[in-house]
């Protein structure tokens, strides 16, 4: 075999792997805060961005709210509002990941919201809309609207397959600003919170929306629910206005709990690294962690510490590495709120770096990927030794208080006037 032959037979072999490797890697998204309900992708960003920005592949209208996107099978799903008949309504729309053209939309009903979105200073103006995130799981896409109607689409046609009022069926009581939590997935239950007094916390059947148990007494807040393993026990942990309550799946039997101050709004989702759950709010109230132990088949919590009105995540969740989470730590700091990386053990800020705004951050491929509220998109080194930025671009127009997602090779983000899809595969950084 010539010396050219076998260089360009191993060039087609070392391809091959880097391929295998992208595709083993790459992923939907099919959830708010991932697959794996943490807030981390398993794909990797390139730390330098060309000069004229990531490649862009589409961009769309998506007219006001607070909705993330998920992906799955080749379809990107939000919530946006729109006038219909002559009245505002929360619409679920299924676009195409590709082209960003609408394949589907699907109205969830009258939408009226207190406030909050649009108003105070000209940083918080913008619009107001949708808060919550759809979650795709098979054939199926589910969505709570503002009002805590559950429903259920088929996400090829969105033709609507069931729904679940939790205000009429279960005694429900909204809260201020109304929901924005998420359906959360997992197996074959979908769990949700909103009911009333006894059916505070529901599990339901993804396929029928029946109502597999139901309990407590806990009053909901806008915080969409955790599901993890701790100790080798899986479980899901809400995040209430008794504090954080964590649940068996298949029953709803209380595992543990840990009592922790509400006041006005709770809405970040809890933190899990490892025996150790993270949670904070704002209005005064501060954050504080909790260790879980395990003696025979029964969990409990032990408080490692709590802060009264410091490192407040308002309702942008910190995600967790190597002993520390990194997040948008503020409250009501509009355009100006800083990203810091705080150590769980203590709570204990490493460092603290402003201007991001109140948006949200993911972790991809080991570094910080962090949507600004004014639309800048910048990726962060995650390590505690200092703030250092890889790359950063501006990528949105409109107030962004969701959270970027990557999925596929892509980053998905959208404010309140419209969406993007952008290419970091790899093949941005160089051209």
């Amino acid at each position: 075999m010539s010396k050219s032959l076998v260089s360009i037979t191993r060039l087609v072999v070392s391809m091959t792997w880097m391929w295998a490797a992208y595709a083993l890697s790459a992923a939907d998204w099919p959830q708010y805060r991932g697959p794996t309900h943490d807030g981390v992708s398993t794909e990797s960003i390139p730390a330098k961005w060309p000069a004229a920005g990531l490649r862009q592949l589409w961009k769309t209208p998506l007219t006001d709210g607070f909705s993330s996107f998920t992906v799955s099978q080749g379809r990107a799903f939000s919530l946006v509002l729109r006038e219909i008949d002559g009245l505002k309504q929360e619409v679920c729309v299924a676009l195409d990941a590709d082209t960003g053209k609408e394949l589907w939309s699907a109205p969830l009903g009258f939408a009226k919201y207190d406030g909050g979105g649009d108003s105070g200073t000209d940083n918080n103006k913008g619009g107001d809309g949708p808060r919550s995130t759809p979650s795709v799981d098979g054939a199926n896409a589910y969505v709570t609207s503002a009002r805590l109607v559950v429903s259920c689409f088929d996400a090829k046609s969105g033709k609507p397959n069931w729904s679940r009022d939790l205000m009429r069926e279960h005694g429900g009581e909204n809260i201020r600003w109304q929901n924005a939590a998420s359906p959360l997935i997992d197996g074959d239950l979908a769990f949700v919170a909103g009911g009333g007094t006894g059916q505070a916390l529901l599990a339901l059947n993804k396929k029928d929306g029946q109502v597999v148990w139901k309990g407590q007494d806990d009053k909901m807040t806008h915080a969409t629910p955790t599901a993890t393993t701790i100790l080798g026990m899986r479980q899901v942990i809400f995040f209430t206005q008794k504090g954080l309550v964590a649940v068996a799946p298949k029953t709803g039997d209380v595992l543990w709990r840990y009592d922790f101050k509400h006041n006005v709004s709770t809405a970040i989702s809890p933190v899990v690294a490892g025996d150790v759950v993270y949670c904070s709010a704002g209005y005064g109230v501060g954050a504080g962690a909790v260790k879980i132990t395990k003696t025979g088949d029964k969990l409990a919590s032990t408080e490692l510490w709590r802060k009264q009105n410091q490192l407040i995540n308002h309702w942008s969740t910190p995600v967790f590495k190597d002993g520390y989470i990194y997040g948008i730590f503020n409250f009501k700091e509009y355009g100006k709120a800083p990203l810091k990386c705080v150590e769980l053990a203590s709570g204990r800020e490493v460092w603290s770096q402003e201007g991001f705004g109140p948006g949200n951050c993911i972790l991809a491929g080991g570094n910080l990927l962090v949507l600004g509220d004014a639309g800048q998109l910048v990726l962060v080194e995650a390590t505690p030794k200092a703030y250092t930025e890889l790359a950063r671009a501006q990528v949105l127009t409109g107030k962004c208080w969701s959270t970027p997602i990557v999925s596929n090779g892509r980053v998905y983000a959208r404010s309140t006037k419209e969406g993007v899809c952008m290419d970091v595969s790899g093949q941005s950084a160089k051209q």
